[in-house]
């Protein structure tokens, strides 16, 4: 299986909902580093997984949506509890959308699988896979 994988990073403000989560409860920020892969069992003729500055520009419009933003206030994470993992979900769908909508080009035709990694520190990062 090959991959490639771009970073960027975002910053938001969200409150979560349940006791588990103590003072999270309440209003804060959290910075993300965002890494974000495709993986494909196949190279195109070109020997590509996916054009890394499509994948890049596609990452960066993606949590440029997200970014600097009060996600409480998002009408589209209405109801959803922006944990971690949560949001490398929301992250994926996104890619993923603009992935079958053509926005990655036609080295992107070979794509089996899209993860996302984002990472709250050195200690703690959270992740999710799908097909796209």
């Amino acid at each position: 299986m090959f991959s490639v994988t771009v970073r960027d990073h975002m910053m938001v403000a969200h409150s979560l909902t349940g006791e588990v989560f103590g003072p999270a409860q309440q209003l804060h920020g959290a910075t993300y580093v965002v890494d974000l892969t495709f993986r494909a069992p196949t190279l195109d003729a070109d020997g590509l997984v996916v054009d890394i500055g499509l994948a890049s520009g596609a990452l960066a419009a993606v949590v440029g949506d997200l970014s600097y933003r009060n996600l409480d206030d998002d009408p589209s994470l209405s109801g959803v509890n922006t944990t971690t993992e949560r949001l490398a979900q929301v992250v994926a769908d996104r890619v993923a959308a603009r992935l079958r909508a053509g926005g990655l080009g036609p080295h992107a035709d070979g794509v089996t699988a899209i993860a996302v990694v984002l990472r709250e520190s050195h200690v703690a990062w959270a992740s999710f896979e799908r097909a796209p």
